[in-house]
């Protein structure tokens, strides 16, 4: 569903509350229970990553917490992504919710009863990171159906941001005081209600009624494979996923890392541990405000590259870092840097996706960021063990600065000025015989006559033409040249069905029309389009008919 059609469906009239995007009390109970889930997401991750340095404090062991927690959400975030796509989010939502209350709790009580053990902890986390990812998408997409109006949009978006980023800065406090307070099992149960708050705002709030779709849902395996041909053929979404893993592999270190830092480099406890994560959220807050500031003047590549300076030296204080205070500059510095560059890669993922794909496109975001942080996290924690804590930050920062050379020349947010709306300009073909929606393969033949002085920006034209059909659902594609006439070119492609065909035609963006355009500027007739469908198939058995014997041969003449 387009993010115009969620805004109008929660208020048809489209007026502005004078109380702003606080006016939809929807918007609002969400806001307050996820901040209160977020807080308690981030005591129950200080809490845990602290418990794992007391259950074994060996670095690839203590790196393993957050593998736990980033190895679901890469292996499953581009199925829940597809999902989010084909079915309602909220319910998808709830499931996961309810999956997360009945393990949290269940780990609490563990906790209480000083049951714990590393696999235990580890299983934990790696459960609650399924359920995590099953989520991911799916809020994604229910955020923008939280305006009043289209207006609204970036007010949300940006309140949502200081909401999380607030909630990272005190929830890591929070648990590291608990834990020297209370002991080890308070942040647990709080987390438990963070996700109890969390789960009764989603039952309560209804959604926006969806359009009636035209063409009959996705199948899951179909509309993954949709998704990952969208993706691969998107020279924009391309440069961002080579951007985000140039960055999250080597920015890891810290996430994974930083429990030994306050514990073994700087011999401090619990609540020096959290008052580095919750500077880290500090810093994330200082990014955010000075975010459009710095684009302004610096452009997303620019930002993208301070966002990369800034976390080497992030990572060279930490390496340098034996008491307070240049952790916690590093910290601050991180969060900062963080923000920054998750914003921009983000944004630059978001404006490359059309509404029909936008679920799964970020879903496979995510799963390269995530990717990437599982295996950073796996990679610092074994060099840690090897190479010390100090010696693994400067090989983080002298890699990330490798990263930032090696992917320069992939420009973030090409795609932030294209219209990605559906142009609808294609009519439907007309068969004389009739032709089921899953007859095919459908191979389609465009027929176009040039002047042979104009192959050159014509076969150009027509090599964005192609990227389109790809994206859009053709499995093959090509342009032939007819050799026995100058200036007759042949477009071919295919595609599985009827179906795809339509689904194909529904897709097609205005920016991807304008493309069109430009190859038929270059044309002296009008284009000629033809399609074939292949042959149906008998599906009766057909009885095999028996083989005659072979004659005798005849007997030797005498």
């Amino acid at each position: 569903m387009s993010t115009d059609t969620a805004v109008k469906s929660e208020n048809a009239a489209g007026v502005r509350s004078r109380w702003g995007v606080f006016g939809s009390l929807a918007f609002t109970v969400i806001l307050i229970a996820n901040s209160i889930s977020n807080i308690g997401i981030a005591m129950f991750d200080t809490a845990s990553s602290w418990l794992m340095t007391s259950l074994n404090p060996d670095p690839i062991m203590v790196s393993a917490v957050q593998v736990a927690t980033t190895l679901p959400m890469f292996l499953l975030t581009l199925p829940a992504g597809v999902v989010t796509d084909i079915v309602d989010p909220r319910r998808l939502i709830i499931g996961a919710q309810v999956a997360v209350l009945g393990v949290s709790l269940a780990f609490a009580a563990i906790v209480a009863l000083r049951l714990t053990t590393p696999s235990v902890l580890l299983t934990t986390t790696f459960l609650l990171g399924v359920a995590g990812a099953l989520a991911a998408p799916a809020w994604l997409l229910i955020t923008p159906m939280l305006a009043q109006t289209k207006e609204d949009l970036d007010s949300v978006v940006a309140i949502n941001n200081t909401s999380f980023n607030i909630s990272r800065a005190i929830g890591p406090a929070l648990g590291g005081l608990a834990i020297s307070a209370v002991g080890i099992g308070a942040p647990f149960w709080c987390y438990c209600v963070g996700n109890f708050a969390l789960l009764a705002a989603v039952i309560w709030w209804r959604r926006p009624c969806r359009p009636k779709e035209t063409l009959p849902a996705e199948r899951f395996v179909t509309a993954l494979k949709a998704g990952v041909r969208y993706v691969r053929h998107n020279r924009d979404i391309d440069s961002t996923l080579a951007r985000a893993v140039a960055f999250y592999l080597f920015a890891s270190a810290p996430w994974a890392l930083l429990p030994l830092v306050a514990r073994v480099q700087m011999q401090n406890g619990a609540a020096i541990y959290g008052v580095l994560l919750g500077m880290i959220g500090l810093g994330s807050i200082l990014g955010s405000l000075t975010l459009n500031w710095l684009k302004q003047r610096l452009g997303p590549d620019g930002l993208a590259a301070l966002a990369t300076v800034g976390t080497v030296a992030a990572l060279v204080l930490y390496g340098l870092a034996h008491g307070p205070i240049l952790a916690i500059g590093a910290s601050l510095l991180t969060g900062a840097c963080w923000i920054v560059m998750m914003t921009t890669l983000f944004v630059s993922a978001q404006v490359a996706l059309p509404d029909w794909v936008r679920g799964r496109g970020l879903a496979i975001y995510l799963s390269f960021y995530f990717g990437a942080m599982t295996a950073g996290s796996a990679i610092w924690g074994k060099v840690a063990s090897v190479e010390g804590l100090s010696a693994t930050f400067f090989i983080a920062a002298a890699g990330a600065v490798i990263g930032l050379i090696a992917t320069w020349g992939r420009r973030l947010q090409t795609a932030a000025g294209l219209d990605l709306t559906p142009a609808n300009h294609w009519r439907a073909p007309v068969f004389v015989q009739r032709v089921e929606d899953d007859r095919g393969p459908i191979l389609v033949t465009v027929e176009y006559r040039i002047d042979p002085k104009d192959r050159a920006p014509f076969l150009a034209a027509m090599h964005e033409i192609g990227l389109e059909r790809k994206r859009d659902g053709a499995y093959a594609w090509n342009v032939f040249d007819d050799a026995a006439g100058a200036g007759r070119m042949v477009e071919v492609f295919l595609v599985q069905s009827l179906l795809e065909l339509r689904r194909l035609r529904a897709r097609v963006t205005r920016a991807d029309r304008a493309i069109e355009q430009e190859a038929h500027r270059y044309l002296k007739e009008p284009l000629n389009a033809t399609f074939l469908v292949a042959p149906q198939r008998s599906r009766e058995k057909r009885r095999r008919l028996p083989i005659p014997a072979p004659a005798p041969a005849p007997a030797p003449a005498e």
